[in-house]
């Protein structure tokens, strides 16, 4: 079966948002890859979606008889060979997720058409990312398994740079273009990806596991801990831990993040820190789009979900297990409220709508400076969030 189409389990695509307002889920990066890039380096097929209405233009689905899997799950070894055994009129399962089966008509895939199927259980162990901090938790692991995927049987540029410090050689990866000056790198505990063409400033400290994806920049003096990946053309600064940023996304200065997931063409300012551990040592809660209220992660560290096209201006704090929707501009003295819906503007003082067309002169402009176009499909997905979310909008009086 050379087609797979990965799709959005109903039952798990809600317990993602905000990411997923503007992706399928297998769109996510986790790891070095996002998971569709997972499935495409793994198997070698043709990948498509099959996702919301409203996201079809922009991620497509294949027609025809397709191998659908669950967009969420995370390939390895053990895992794809089991799929690709599969035979039409078998479904594989973990314990009551839908993981994998063949059909006719990939476009019209309903999960529940395969309760018929005979149902088997899958003894491979896997990562399926069901919870949106279950991004960063699986990172790590997600970032060794990547690490071995894309450079195995290839060779690591040299590090030239006489002031740079090294510990576990073994264990890094330079790709093409990369830059790596006056800085400290140790991979002695996980392995650390330089991306293509990224860049590591004089003075930056790095800890693996650490992934920085091409055309992304370390500033200088940056302090980086294990777990973390800065997705591609982003820049960051200061002192980060166990974080994903997507991509096009900037934390380029001072100030603390740990135990977070950044969407794409984000941006922090100066001196923006987040709390991952609350004074009193308990549980993080955080906003849960699925049951409309807060929900416990039964997590110790848990920090900030920003959705994509997110802001916030200098000093901004955000308290421990903050949710920040699609398109919120954030800034102000004082902690805000810990979920900000989409669209959102302003701060601890209150809040008013960022209406789109306000929006879409700034997507522009963040756009252009990346020499991409802020397009029709971006402008409708846009649009069909900022009416989807209108309802968190509470101070919204106009519909």
């Amino acid at each position: 079966m050379d087609n797979i189409i990965l799709f959005d389990d109903p039952t798990i695509r809600g317990s993602l948002l905000p990411f997923t307002f503007t992706r399928p889920v297998a769109d996510i990066r986790i790891g070095i890859l996002k998971i569709s890039e997972k499935w495409q380096v793994t198997t070698g097929k043709s990948i498509s979606y099959l996702t919301q209405d409203y996201l079809s233009t922009k991620f497509s689905c294949n027609s025809g008889n397709a191998m659908m899997v669950n967009g969420a799950l995370c390939p390895n070894e053990t895992l794809v060979q089991e799929i690709l055994k599969l035979e039409r009129g078998q479904a594989l399962y973990q314990d009551n997720i839908l993981l994998a089966c063949i059909t006719e008509n990939g476009e019209a895939f309903q999960p529940e058409q395969v309760k018929d199927f005979q149902k088997i259980q899958t003894a491979a162990e896997s990562n399926i990312i069901q919870k949106s901090w279950n991004i960063f938790q699986f990172n790590a692991s997600e970032l060794r398994s990547d690490f071995q995927l894309i450079t195995k049987g290839r060779g690591s540029l040299p590090i030239s740079d006489p002031h740079t410090i090294i510990y576990g050689k073994e264990n890094i990866f330079i790709e093409e273009g990369a830059i790596v000056k006056a800085a400290v790198l140790n991979a002695e505990n996980g392995p650390i990806y330089i991306g293509k063409n990224a860049e590591v400033q004089e003075g930056a400290l790095i800890r693996g596991p650490f992934a920085l994806c091409e055309g992304s920049v370390v500033n200088m003096g940056a302090k980086l801990r294990g777990d973390t990946t800065v997705g591609p053309h982003s820049k960051v600064g200061g002192e980060i831990s166990n974080s994903v940023i997507f991509g096009y996304s900037n934390k380029g200065h001072e100030g603390f993040m740990g135990n977070s997931v950044i969407g794409e063409w984000c941006n922090l300012g100066a001196d923006t820190n987040t709390s991952n551990l609350k004074n009193n040592y308990a549980s993080v809660k955080i906003w849960d789009y699925t049951k409309g209220g807060f929900t416990n992660t039964g997590l110790q560290f848990c920090g900030l979900m920003m959705g994509d096209h997110a802001k916030c201006g200098i000093n901004t704090m955000f308290n421990t297990g903050t949710v920040v929707g699609v398109g919120a501009n954030v800034f102000g003295d004082g902690y805000p409220r810990n979920f900000i819906p989409s669209f959102s503007w302003g701060g601890a003082a209150g809040f008013s709508t960022f209406q789109v067309r306000k929006f879409e002169e700034t997507a522009t402009a963040v756009m252009k400076r990346r020499k991409l176009e802020y397009g029709d499909e971006e402008k409708e997905i846009i649009k069909k969030v900022f009416e989807l979310t209108r309802h968190y909008r509470i101070w919204d009086k106009e519909g």
